[in-house]
């Protein structure tokens, strides 16, 4: 909505029903914070990645970094997640690498072939994480998204920001793109900026790219190799990934912005290009393997967060699991 990011006249028009929706969510969360609405102790550590404004903030590769820094630390780690756009028979469901994205959702098919870490994807979070504790044992568990699931108890909470958008117009929803409301980040244990630093941010996140892999013939090439192409991106803001090729000194002849997690055919890239390289997100390869051509590359990234509050975020999740809940 890009009203969202400006204080327009639809934005007013809409602030009576964003007072409604904030005055409903801050008595749903007093509420389960009260004991009066019950909700769900796990047996392990519960780590939320998740954010307060709707659309792409970069929360996968906070979940991957996080899955792989504390497996460094000797963990072991499960993840979490509703799984949206999935369409399975079933919930919940355990993902793997090989499953079908349609099925599992690209995201967590994409953290289950990055991390190779159990995956359970299900709208109640409970029975996700009761069937993968069932399945194989966990020292801490990661959710991708929460953050405002108040049924779920937590132990450590992260928020992913988009420093360009940041909160666009500063309005819940529907006037603007908020959850909740920035102070919400007081209570959090650690808010990583994409991109910059910005006033609410206590480390940054920099999405690191250098090489494009193909589809077809799996060939790995460096980025500065690339002198021209087209793109696309099916995230919450292509513009960041069409920038960072740029930045390559790649010239995009054109470009294509699609909805977050769009379900993709080959009957959508029938007019595409065959002759230029033609380049996707990681998350939006895992659904067009199937009837990738030849020209068609994706761009890996992975998160580079540094900085004291990192290191001593993940040394209090590594010290809760070894002192036990």
């Amino acid at each position: 909505m890009k009203f969202w990011y400006t204080k327009s006249w639809i934005a007013y028009l809409l602030l009576p029903f964003s007072c409604f929706f904030w005055l409903v969510s801050q008595c749903r969360r007093w509420l389960f914070q009260a004991g009066i609405i019950k909700s769900y102790r796990a047996p392990v550590p519960i780590v939320i990645v998740g954010n307060l404004s709707v659309g792409g903030n970069g929360k996968t590769p906070v979940v991957i970094w996080l899955v792989k820094a504390l497996q460094q630390k000797g963990l072991r780690v499960g993840v979490i997640s509703r799984g949206y756009g999935s369409q399975s028979a079933v919930y919940p469901l355990l993902v793997t690498e090989k499953t079908d994205p349609l099925e599992g959702g690209d995201e967590p098919v994409l953290i289950a072939q990055r991390t190779q870490v159990p995956v359970c994807i299900s709208a109640n979070r409970q029975q996700a994480i009761e069937l993968l504790l069932q399945t194989q044992p966990c020292d801490v568990i990661v959710s991708d998204d929460g953050l405002q699931h108040y049924k779920l108890q937590r132990d450590f909470e992260i928020v992913v920001v988009d420093a360009q958008r940041g909160f666009g117009n500063g309005f819940v929803m529907p006037a603007g793109p908020l959850r909740e409301l920035p102070s919400r980040l007081d209570s959090v244990d650690l808010v990583i900026a994409n991109g910059k630093a910005n006033r609410y941010s206590q480390t940054v996140m920099t999405l690191v790219a250098d090489y494009a892999v193909n589809l077809v013939t799996k060939e790995k090439r460096l980025l500065t190799e690339f002198e021209s192409g087209s793109a696309f991106a099916g995230i919450g803001n292509p513009q960041r990934f069409f920038t960072m090729l740029q930045g390559f000194g790649i010239q995009l002849k054109q470009t294509y912005e699609f909805q977050d997690h769009q379900k993709f055919s080959a009957e959508l890239f029938a007019k595409f290009s065959k002759n230029e390289p033609h380049f996707m997100t990681e998350k939006d390869a895992v659904k067009c393997f199937p009837f990738a051509r030849e020209n068609w590359w994706y761009v890996p990234v992975e998160a580079k967060i540094t900085g004291q509050s990192a290191v001593n975020f993940i040394e209090n999740i590594v010290e809760r699991v070894k002192n036990g809940q």
